[in-house]
């Protein structure tokens, strides 16, 4: 996981507020992470994040983007 340096992962834009991407762990900036929610598999993506924290892991990485 990236650490979070105050600037987007995926846009390079300055940014106060971040949240981590459901596909990888690039910590994204509330304009990427809208763009992400757009995306046809965004729900696949999600609910993929969703299994593997009710299994226990924390440190899932993602689907992949």
């Amino acid at each position: 996981m990236s650490m979070y340096n105050g600037h987007c992962d995926r846009c390079g834009k300055p940014t106060t507020t971040f949240r981590m991407s459901r596909y990888n762990t690039e910590m994204c900036c509330k304009d990427c992470l809208e763009a992400e929610q757009k995306r046809p598999d965004y729900e696949e993506a999600r609910k993929a994040e969703l299994e593997q924290v009710r299994q226990g892991n924390y440190n899932y990485k993602g689907v992949g983007l």
